[in-house]
């Protein structure tokens, strides 16, 4: 049962159309998913992590060194931006969502609700 899917809802207004996606992989287990986002170069204190409504929204500023003496030969990260939106389903709890940067990657733990979580029912005999 996918709990999660990716959202193209809109952007706020301030944002560059253009930022860059995180990769992410996905894991579902019995109680949650988890979610890795590789976002190299990205400070906690540029980083954002919100659920609006039913959306999860990961978003970072890449804070990359830049000597101003010297001239960039090759350019790749243009847009030091990075964008992803989830729409979160009704069988996750996203008022428990646990977040964890560490080297790069975005780690979200997205519990499952209550009622969406597989139990055990006892069968009795008479």
């Amino acid at each position: 049962m996918n709990t999660t899917q990716e959202t193209r809802s809109p952007k706020p207004s301030s944002l560059d159309e253009h930022n860059m996606q995180p990769p992410v992989d996905v894991v579902e287990d019995a109680d949650g998913i988890t979610l890795f986002a590789d976002m190299p170069g990205v400070p906690r204190e540029k980083l954002s992590v919100r659920v609006e409504a039913d959306t999860l929204i990961i978003e970072g500023e890449l804070s990359l060194p830049v000597v101003p003496e010297l001239q960039p030969g090759h350019v790749e990260v243009v847009v030091p931006r990075y964008y992803r939106a989830f729409t979160l389903g009704p069988g996750v709890d996203g008022d428990r969502i646990a977040a964890e940067l560490k080297n790069g990657v975005l780690t979200l733990r997205i519990p499952k609700a209550e009622r969406a979580r597989p139990r055990k029912i006892e069968v009795r005999v008479q």
